[in-house]
């Protein structure tokens, strides 16, 4: 039997009977798509992770990356991958099709992407990270640099990275110190280094080009003075050939987990002829990044999800199968033991595991139709969309990674020592997924920018849409006699959100903000909680929808199950806001008044 890593079925659920994905068809940009071709993409999505990615799953993770003489080499598959996602039009899906892409959805999209991280989360991010790469030269750069990069790039001959980190900069973008100095050749001497630039290096490509941030020479100091540069491993020679940029390889990482993607430190500029070309205009580097970093942080929050799906997965299929025990009501050693999915912990933890995968992903398939209707909508009725998915980035990127980590622990635990063992896939799922609570801004920057940056903006404004959708959603649970129960309870937990944004909103006031952001982290908890319960909300409407239909057996079990593991996240999970919201409103700045000089052994 093959192995399964996502489910074909509750993908469909959220893409067609709680997000309605066709009903994106009835818009220009989208109307030459219907059913037929969505479900059609998403069949050859999973035929290509289980023909391609899945089965060097273990293999990219057991034979990682090497640096050999400068160049890193990577498992064989990569070139195979990259040629395939080029050839099948994966890298370039949600580009237009005067741009050689398919136009998808970033609902259909997304979903893709999902499945890929869910067969082989290294294997997917050397595609994606070209495809982000490519549209921000698209968005942002010239006719040139799109001609001259992007085609390749879409192909799967060229790799495109995020070049940000640099050694003393880190989340603190302001203190990188790279350089770029013009010449009256159009380009630029690039001069300096940077790090964990995952891809960014290995002979799976012809060649990498990194979208990197650079201080111009006499650029002014922060972030205003931050410009965005295309800097290519190789760039072509006048004569036609790929010659060396002097970008070299001076380190590679060795990771916990997410090993069959390198991670790099680069070099440029050792010879003095590094060289870089703008994109855009001078010193607006970090605004044309954040393109691309929210929706890497998106991204992430797919990966997360994806891993933690696949692991749910192996635990249930696990829990099926192994026998241990006795219920505990028949003490009988000559009966025969029965699978442990019948012992009611085991079943609580695969719960657990269900309510969070799923969650997460109807949380991120959110994200994705805003970025649709933001797609298709002219500019007048857009800003709602923009909103919403400002305020709802950092929870999509936080909740799956944080929470996902949480849920993998949970499925190795179905296995017991085996999971412990790299006999079975759990113990890599761990590691895989630890990555994501770090990178594209950890989750204690994510909580910073919730709480000091989206809760606040325009007086306000994108908390006010989060809470009326909220509303909304329970008014339409309201109608089913089944779910009132917990409309009821969201609208509780709706209103503790409220009151603990406007106690901490008054902290600013009084105390400043330090004292206003220091537990910033624990409300992008409580946030991230009460996004998820409407989420589970919103598909408990589509359940009983559902079931008024009269559905086969077989349907009515998938229903069945989807409301118990609603009823769980409100019977479990969501009262854990009442114990952070007890903290948030206490406010007494202990981590605050905590000075270094106090950590003495």
């Amino acid at each position: 039997m093959a192995v399964k890593f996502v489910s074909e079925k509750n993908l469909k659920f959220l893409l067609y009977e709680v997000f309605d994905a066709e009903s994106l068809t009835c818009f220009e940009y989208y109307r030459e798509h219907n059913r037929k071709t969505f479900d059609m993409v998403l069949k050859e999505a999973l035929k290509l992770s289980r023909n391609l990615l899945y089965p060097v799953f273990a293999e990219m993770d057991r034979n990682p990356p090497e640096l050999i003489a400068g160049k890193v080499k990577v498992h064989p598959s990569v070139r195979t991958i990259m040629k395939e996602f080029g050839d099948g039009g994966w890298i370039s899906s949600r580009m237009p099709y005067e741009l050689d892409g398919n136009q998808l959805p970033h609902l259909i999209a997304d979903a893709c992407d999902f499945i890929f991280g869910a067969a082989n989360y290294s294997a997917g991010v050397y595609p994606g990270l070209s495809a982000g790469a490519a549209h921000l030269i698209e968005s942002f750069g010239s006719k040139e640099l799109f001609d001259t990069y992007v085609l390749n790039m879409y192909a799967g001959k060229w790799q495109g990275t995020m070049a940000l980190t640099e050694p003393e900069a880190g989340s603190s973008l302001t203190d990188i110190t790279t350089t770029a100095e013009p010449t009256e050749q159009g380009y630029y001497l690039i001069k300096g280094q940077k790090i964990f630039i995952s891809a960014g290096d290995h002979d799976g490509v012809e060649n990498v080009v990194h979208l990197m941030l650079v201080k111009i020479k006499d650029a002014p100091p922060g972030i205003k003075g931050i410009s965005l540069f295309v800097v290519p491993k190789n760039r072509i020679d006048e004569n036609g050939p790929l010659i060396s940029n002097d970008v070299n390889t001076s380190g590679i990482y060795h990771k916990l987990g997410y090993r069959g993607c390198p991670i790099v430190q680069l070099s440029m500029g050792d010879k003095d002829n590094c060289r870089g070309w703008l994109v855009g205009e001078p010193h607006n580097g970090l605004r044309y990044m954040f393109q691309l970093m929210n929706q890497a942080r998106i991204g992430v929050g797919i990966g997360a999800a994806s891993i933690a799906t696949a692991a749910y997965y192996a635990s249930l299929e696990y829990s099926r199968t192994r026998r241990q025990g006795r219920p505990v009501s028949k003490k009988d050693p000559a009966l025969p033991q029965v699978p442990i999915i019948e012992h009611a912990d085991v079943k609580r933890m695969l719960l657990f595991q269900r309510a969070v995968v799923e969650g997460s992903l109807s949380l991120l398939m959110q994200c994705s139709k805003y970025v649709d209707m933001i797609k298709v909508l002219p500019d007048d009725e857009k800003e709602k969309y923009i909103n919403l998915l400002e305020i709802l980035t950092p929870v999509a990127k936080s909740y799956p990674s944080e929470m996902g980590i949480e849920s993998i622990s949970r499925g190795l635990q179905c296995f017991g020592g085996s999971g412990y063992c790299d006999d079975y896939p759990m113990e890599q799922y761990y590691r895989d997924a630890r990555i994501h609570p770090i990178h594209e801004g950890t989750t204690g920057i994510q909580g910073m920018d919730l709480l000091g940056r989206k809760v606040v903006a325009q007086n306000g404004l994108p908390f006010m849409l989060f809470i009326a959708e909220i509303e909304k959603t329970i008014s339409m649970a309201d109608e089913f006699p089944e779910l009132r129960i917990y409309a009821q309870q969201l609208s509780d937990s709706r209103t503790k959100l409220e009151e603990v944004t406007g106690h901490l909103i008054q902290v600013f006031t009084d105390k400043g903000a330090e004292y206003f952001l220091a537990d910033a982290t624990l409300y992008l908890e409580l946030f991230g909680i009460i996004a998820i319960a409407w989420q589970w909300l919103l598909q408990g409407i589509a359940v009983q929808k559902a079931l008024q239909n009269a559905p086969n057996m077989k349907d009515i079990a998938f229903y069945q199950g989807k409301f118990i593991a609603l009823r769980y996240f409100f019977g479990y999970e969501l009262p854990k806001t009442l114990g952070l919201a007890e903290r948030l409103l206490n406010g007494d700045g202990l981590t605050v008044d905590m000075t270094p000089e106090l950590f003495i052994d």
